[in-house]
């Protein structure tokens, strides 16, 4: 079994969530007493937080990279990021780590298409959902219409993630706002939502909407367990 590498810590809420799933999906897999082999590096996301604001990505592409580093250091095979917005800087962590990293981005799209789904709504942080990162692979590779909430809306999302979800907040009163806003998406033709930050599955349940949610932190640790049992099977 290949180690996973995990660069953590942004926020350790959803990253706990990636090292739970990640020996769930090993030991219902292999049984007994298994489990997955995962090194986790946790980053202080006080300081990349600050640095997102600043519009600083290039320091925090150092950042990872070097967390990315010191992975490979310790016996990692490929690396995850745990959160969305972060794979911003997933070309540079790659490059400058040395190790093969599994984006995000892809193993939703490749859920989507499985699901046989053209269109989609995405939440996420105002980076997520404003910039290309994520997005341009969903549409460039995937061809898939991403539709994202608009003006308050978005707002009110990012605000939800950052203010709420990355402290261990989760409120009735925030699952309902979200659940409006996907509502919103759905009348504009979303036939899935993907919940694009790795906190929002912590919040948000499959049985708070009549369309198929995609949660990209169990697509991504489920990849991951694939990668990683890849010359096991």
């Amino acid at each position: 079994m290949k180690c996973i590498g995990l660069i953590g810590g942004m926020s350790w809420n959803s990253s706990a969530e990636y090292y739970r799933l990640i020996n769930t999906l090993v030991a219902e897999r292999l049984g007994g007493l298994h489990s997955a082999r995962v090194i986790l590096y946790s980053v202080e996301f006080d300081g990349i937080g600050r640095a997102q604001r600043e519009d600083r990505w290039d320091d925090m592409a150092v950042t990872l990279t070097d967390a990315g580093k010191a992975l490979k250091r310790a016996g990692a095979d490929f690396l995850l990021i745990c959160t969305n917005t972060m794979h911003k800087v997933a070309p540079a962590v790659a490059e400058g780590a040395g190790l093969p990293l599994l984006h995000i981005a892809d193993v939703t799209g490749q859920a989507i298409r499985q699901a046989g789904l053209n269109t989609v709504g995405l939440l996420g942080s105002r980076f997520t959902m404003d910039e290309d990162f994520c997005r341009a692979k969903l549409q460039d590779r995937f061809g898939l219409e991403v539709l994202v909430p608009q003006d308050e809306d978005a707002d009110c999302v990012h605000n939800i993630i950052f203010d709420e979800l990355c402290q261990g907040r989760f409120e009735p009163a925030a699952r309902k706002k979200c659940v409006e806003i996907i509502a919103g998406l759905i009348e504009q033709g979303a036939e899935g939502i993907i919940l694009g930050c790795t906190e929002l599955p912590l919040l948000i349940r499959p049985d708070d909407i009549n369309v198929t949610l995609f949660d990209t932190t169990r697509l991504h640790a489920a990849a991951a367990v694939d990668m990683a049992m890849s010359d096991d099977e």
